[in-house]
């Protein structure tokens, strides 16, 4: 079971698998929604301590990690489940408690979505 509360930053659209929340950047200028929702996941990856943490969880075996797993990252436990927190308020994780442990992860459609954003247009 989730906990997390993920903003929009992605949906499945018809029969096309993952569709970002917002244009590539090249495409058109952002909404106002669509440029709130990408500051947030930016702003939530913008401190390098949640930059690793992120960056742990994904590229930990299986896609997920517990929280045992991802603490050393230079900070003390509880301000690693703070950064945790505010990873998963941005969309970008999803938890799961099994006992006494918490697993993170990151889902496919997140990345798909960054990835997506920040795409240039293919050369001529």
């Amino acid at each position: 079971m989730s906990n997390a509360k993920a903003l929009a930053l992605s949906e499945p659209a018809h029969g096309q698998g993952v569709a970002p929340c917002c244009p590539p950047l090249t495409e058109r200028p952002m909404t106002a929604d669509e440029a709130e929702t990408a500051a947030r996941m930016f702003k939530a990856l913008g401190d390098p301590v949640r930059l690793r943490l992120f960056s742990a969880v994904a590229s930990h075996e299986g896609g997920e990690a517990c929280v045992c797993d991802i603490s050393d990252v230079g900070v003390s436990q509880p301000t690693v489940s703070h950064h945790l927190k505010k990873l998963k308020e941005a969309g970008l994780l999803t938890s799961e408690r099994r006992g006494t442990w918490v697993y993170y992860r990151v889902e496919p459609s997140v990345v798909a979505a960054m990835g997506r954003l920040l795409t240039l247009p293919a050369a001529a």
